[in-house]
């Protein structure tokens, strides 16, 4: 009976295990057909984010939910690819594709454990699993991803697998990839990475979130220590070497993505442009685009325009602490309440907010955001030492314990109190010879604005604005030595396009007859107005169109002369651009190339020569006023600009009424430049916060650095142009003892007071006109 039972039992069993072997052979069958095609492997096109590059190859901007830098499989360092085997796989290179030891091992290990606490998939497994199932942990996720790491194990190379996993594997921060990875928790280059690093990385796939390094470092070093354990038992480290290792500090960049220099409003620029071709595509296809940028302009742009803004700010005074901390109601954990009192406070770059905790009359003793305390006096409280209150006060300006400031250190390492400006302000610099943009810096900070002044703040001019109205002038007959009477003058509402008007010298002076030149020297309103006035008001409005300007937002009325039209900075530096070329028109542009992942150049914006450009204006008119703006500097009202101790420089500052913008713009040969500042809900600067004083030194500090290692240039009269002296009372020829000045061949001087008003000599009722 016993031995009946036993053969009927075998019998039983040997059916039940046969049919289950066929139902698994079947389900294989089933499901192994229906798996997905392995194309999205053989042709990986992974998700790359756009990529912006200055015109030296450096990282300016990136976009994309994914950050991801591709890398071949022979690029990988043979100590990470150990740390990455060790740590997930370390028979890989053996099975094929299900690792049946590992199986037996983990179920030994997670019976004995009493629980699940290791898991048996290889990386083959896991590149499945990434790339075409779901992350559910069920039995048939589970058996799918075994079959289809069979299919992967016999379409591709152990290596291609590999280089496939190091590629899209999902490591934090929004970093898709080892690369990537290294970039962003170490600022480096995979090629750059130690061994203890390598091991940190090696470390995330199995939890990014729980052993990320930034948000969690000590759980992060943790799971270091047991890869690096992992490497250690596998013999590819020695006992030293993981003693060494194991204590070896991990320094981690705290930020995700640290770019070559601040260039954020020209890669949100390129950003628009790029998502309006291809939409959301943009973001996922690994655009390259390369732009005009160079690091050392903009680097220099950067640094001057936010040193003036806040030497301007500085100069109109403290406008108070920002917030207060009640700390007598801190309990024991003041600085967790500390760090949340910063939650809604917003900071700028080095410009950072601080909490003060003590104050005497010589210093005051404050948290900086991030943990540190810091005792700033003498130096360091200048900007507000009246403000100091060691009681609270009603005063709004008053600095008392609690106080939420702002702080930055200089280049000494000393901390001063400071304050972010309301002010805004823009700058940008191009090359004339080819409309190249060389630095764009479009506000203070674009993360605490992102409205570009460069290139969309519609602006008025002011007296920057003239040297377009003298070069029509210079058409019509007016020669630099002209004669123009600078004397008040009232005009009616018709004339003017809107009330009476009586407009003033910007000092309130005047100077009665004053040659050309030295009017816009001296940016003499009145006699710019009898200029325009001249020349006709609808000529000069058609005339302005030459150098890029809307006819429309220059309406043809008296204050135009004065520059009450409007125009966007870059709209006004490729109008200066084109005195410097000697007459072309250029359009700006900032992107030089677009290539795809591979390289391949899809698009790429071709240098054209001047010549075969557009003339716009006569190279001798150009040559002309490029003299006359060189005397803007020399004696004129830029002449701080000297202190470039540079010769080929030009330029006009301009300040509109009640000082709303300040301008300067000027040029050399090869580098046209403007600098703008204001408020963007229009106010009033200040009084006497004029473009000579606010934005003259934000330009002179800017060329200072970017003229650095350019050799003067010279301008050479082009022909046509003839030098002879003059009278600088009377703008007459004078054969001796006289000044030298420039004029057009058939524009030379009269030689005497008679001839000077007969119409073969001059434009008909000048005299009327100017006089």
């Amino acid at each position: 009976m016993i031995t009946r039972w036993l053969y009927y039992s075998f019998i039983t069993f040997f059916a039940l295990g046969l049919i289950s072997v066929l139902l698994l052979i079947f389900a294989a069958l089933v499901t192994f057909s229906s798996l997905p095609s392995l194309n999205t492997l053989t042709d990986y096109q992974p998700k790359i984010p756009l990529r912006i590059y200055s015109e030296e190859g450096l990282l300016i901007g990136e976009f994309g939910t994914e950050r991801r830098d591709l890398v071949r499989i022979d690029a990988v360092p043979a100590h990470l690819k150990q740390a990455i085997l060790s740590a997930e796989d370390d028979r890989f290179y053996e099975h094929s594709g299900v690792d049946y030891l590992g199986v037996l091992r983990a179920a030994y290990s997670n019976f004995t454990a009493g629980g699940v606490r290791q898991g048996a998939s290889t990386i083959t497994m896991q590149v499945a699993r990434n790339f075409f199932l779901t992350r559910e942990k069920t039995l048939t996720r589970k058996f799918s991803e075994a079959l289809l790491a069979f299919k992967i194990e016999h379409s591709l190379s152990k290596d291609k697998i590999l280089e496939l996993y190091i590629n899209q594997i999902y490591l934090g921060q929004r970093s898709y990839g080892f690369a990537a990875a290294a970039q962003t928790y170490f600022g480096k280059t995979l090629q750059e990475i130690n061994l203890a690093e390598a091991a940190m990385l090696a470390g995330l796939p199995k939890a990014p979130s729980s052993f990320n390094p930034v948000v969690n470092p000590k759980r992060a070093k943790a799971r270091q220590r047991y890869v690096l354990s992992r490497l250690h038992k596998l013999n590819h480290i020695s006992d030293q070497e993981f003693k060494q290792l194991e204590n070896q500090p991990v320094p981690i960049v705290k930020q995700t993505r640290e770019f070559a220099m601040p260039a954020d409003y020209v890669a949100e620029m390129v950003r628009q442009i790029i998502y309006d071709r291809l939409k959301e595509e943009a973001y996922s296809r690994g655009i390259k685009v390369y732009t005009t940028i160079r690091l050392s302009d903009q680097q220099a742009a950067y640094q001057a325009l936010r040193s003036n803004v806040l030497e301007y700010d500085r100069r109109r005074g403290y406008r108070g602490p920002v917030g207060h901390v009640d700390l007598s109601k801190h309990g024991t954990d003041q600085e967790k309440v500390l760090e949340a009192a910063f939650d809604d406070i917003d900071e700028s770059d080095d410009i950072v907010p601080a909490v003060v905790l003590s104050v005497n009359k010589n210093e005051i003793q404050v948290y900086k955001k991030g943990g540190e305390r810091i005792v700033i006096k003498s130096e360091g409280l200048s900007f507000v030492g009246k403000h100091l209150s060691a009681q609270k006060s009603v005063d709004k300006k008053h600095i008392s314990q609690g106080a939420i400031i702002h702080i930055k250190q200089d280049h000494e390492k000393n901390w001063h109190v400071v304050q972010l400006p309301k002010v805004e302000a823009a700058l940008v610099s191009i090359d004339p010879n080819d409309g190249a943009i060389r630095a764009l810096i479009g506000g203070f900070d674009f993360h605490l604005n992102q409205f570009n002044h460069v290139t969309q703040a519609w602006r008025q001019p002011g007296s920057s604005f003239k040297p377009f109205i003298y070069s029509a002038s210079l058409e019509k007959g007016f020669t630099p030595a002209t004669i123009i009477n600078d004397a008040p003058l009232s005009f009616s509402a018709a004339q003017t396009g809107s009330k009476l008007w009586e407009p003033r010298n910007f000092d309130g002076k005047y100077s009665g007859p004053i040659r050309m030149r030295e009017a816009l020297a001296k940016s003499k309103n009145l006699a710019s107005i009898r200029i325009l006035q001249a020349i006709d008001l609808q000529y000069a409005q058609d005339y302005i169109t030459r150098f890029g300007f809307e006819a429309d937002k220059h309406p043809p009325y008296l204050p135009m002369a004065l520059g009450s039209g409007s125009v966007t900075p870059l709209q006004i530096a490729a109008g200066y651009a084109v005195f410097a070329n000697g007459g072309f028109r250029i359009k700006p542009y900032f992107i030089s190339r677009i290539e795809d992942n591979h390289g391949n150049i899809l698009e790429q914006t071709r240098n054209t020569a001047l010549k075969e450009t557009e003339r716009v204006i006569d190279p001798r008119n150009a040559f002309i006023m490029t003299s006359m703006m060189q005397d803007v500097i020399n004696y004129g009202t830029a002449t701080r600009a000297k202190q470039l101790k540079r010769t080929d420089l030009a330029g006009k500052t301009g300040t509109t009424s009640n000082f709303v913008d300040a301008w300067f713009c000027g040029f050399q040969k090869n580098l046209a430049a403007v600098a703008w500042i204001g408020y963007d809900e229009p106010q009033s600067l200040g009084k006497n916060e004029t473009g000579g004083r606010t934005a003259l030194p934000m330009w002179i500090q800017y060329m200072e650095t970017a003229l650095r290692n350019e050799p003067e240039a010279k301008y050479s009269p082009p022909n046509g142009i003839v030098a002879e002296r003059i009278n600088p009372e009377t703008g007459l020829r004078v054969l001796s003892n006289g000044t030298t000045e420039y004029f057009f061949r058939e524009q030379l001087p009269p030689i005497s007071t008679e001839q000077l008003y007969e119409p073969e000599h001059a434009p008909q009722n000048l005299k009327d006109q100017l006089f």
